[in-house]
């Protein structure tokens, strides 16, 4: 059956790709038409996934196999806090190894190189532990049980290469939070996001000096270990029909869903790279229609000689099908090349991430349903990235983030 197919594909004349040649000019135009509106689908897709990775690297960095929040939590620079006793309740629960507190804000520090404020997140932790999977971190561990001593992100967004270079000689710098002098101890990377320029880390009790509103009773989170062999959805549920219901328990795939969902959903952000998208889409559908429209209207008595002849209406619109494939392919590549060095440009610029890789364009040119694996520390989650045109119009973004009910705890 492939065989036969093939066999017509050779003797079959390309009459599409006869007439998009046959006036290199129109050709040209259309193609730049095209691979316009990729550029503009490929832009947006960058930067929607620079969103999402940029604004959910910590949390897929957690050392943790469960999650405690708020049930208000929203995303994690607003997640509301906790009675700290909930930690202690949730060892109650068999399967549960340890837990350990989190503290995160954010607030205004003096760059220690240009003087000027700028925000940054803060995360408070137990200096004796590792709460994250970033080794430049866990090897430095020692130097935040210092009083006020914090690790700086050497990736913030801003002027900092004098301060860094520095710090990687192994020189001590300072600067100033709400006028507390801070000791800069070491670095490690993260990167900024769109929200906030970069992370500072320090010990639970350098945080709680540094936030001097916050009640010391309540923390912003819950990292649970679990014992080896135990099944976390099975704990989860333990502990959320254990524990009261101001405090709620995550795996650490979901919670990691949970922030995906607000970036996806919730935020306006998403909605507009979204929209962006589809607009992008919609503007190359009106390009090829329009391309497709005066060609033929150019071979009106071309086409009549052939049904003349005895062609059927399905071989000319075959020839119309594959003049738009031609036009697809021969403008997608250009769209993603230029796509690619407009991102770069203002990747450099803004400190993003690399946000939709080449291959997940890629994804997007298929029209059938394909499936991009998104990294979630050493997890990985199956995401629909594309449905051709309905995908585009229908979805606002490129990744699908779970939509997270939160269950009535008792």
């Amino acid at each position: 059956m492939i065989g036969r197919f093939r066999q017509q594909l050779r003797r079959r004349t390309p009459l599409g790709w006869l007439q998009l040649r046959h006036d290199k000019m129109r050709l040209l135009v259309a193609m730049a038409g095209i691979a316009f509106a990729d550029i503009l689908i490929f832009m947006q897709l960058r930067f929607l996934g620079a969103l999402f990775d940029t604004n959910t690297r910590l949390q897929r960095s957690l050392e943790a196999d469960l999650v405690l929040i708020s049930p208000r939590a929203i995303e994690l620079m607003r997640l509301y806090t906790f009675p700290r006793r909930r930690l202690l309740q949730a060892m109650d629960v068999p399967g549960v190894k340890s837990v350990e507190a989190l503290y995160v804000s954010f607030l205004n520090w003096k760059n220690p190189q240009t003087q000027q404020k700028t925000p940054m997140l803060v995360v408070g932790q137990n200096p004796s532990k590792p709460a994250f999977d970033l080794p430049a971190v866990n090897r430095q561990l020692s130097a935040i049980k210092q009083p006020d001593t914090v690790l700086f992100d050497a990736a913030t967004r801003g002027k900092y290469s004098e301060a860094i270079a520095r710090l990687q000689t192994g020189e001590i710098l300072t600067s100033e939070i709400d006028r507390i002098t801070v000791t800069i101890a070491g670095t490690f990377n993260l990167g900024a996001s769109l929200a906030i320029d970069g992370t500072l880390i320090a010990s639970q009790k350098t945080f709680l000096r540094l936030f001097t509103h916050w009640q010391a009773g309540t923390v912003s989170m819950g990292n649970i270990e679990l014992e080896p062999g135990t099944d976390p959805e099975i704990i989860r549920a333990a502990l959320n029909e254990y524990l009261p219901d101001d405090v709620h328990a995550f795996t650490h795939a979901e919670y990691i869903d949970f922030e995906l969902n607000y970036w996806n959903t919730r935020s306006p952000i998403g909605f507009v790279f979204g929209l962006s998208s589809a607009m992008g889409f919609i503007v190359g559908v009106v390009i090829v229609y329009q391309v497709l429209s005066s060609d033929v209207n150019a071979h009106l008595s071309e086409y009549a000689t052939f049904k003349a002849m005895g062609y059927r209406d399905r071989y000319l619109l075959g020839v119309v099908f594959e003049e738009a494939i031609i036009l697809a392919v021969l403008g997608f590549f250009p769209g993603v090349a230029v796509s690619t060095g407009l991102y770069a440009l203002t990747r450099k610029a803004a400190a993003l991430t690399n946000g939709t890789s080449f291959r997940a364009s890629c994804l997007c040119f298929c029209p059938d349903d394909c499936d991009v694996r998104v990294l979630r520390g050493d997890r990985y989650s199956q995401t629909a990235i594309g449905r051709s045109r309905r995908y585009f119009l229908k979805t606002p973004s490129i990744f699908q983030g779970s939509a997270l009910s939160s269950s009535n705890s008792k």
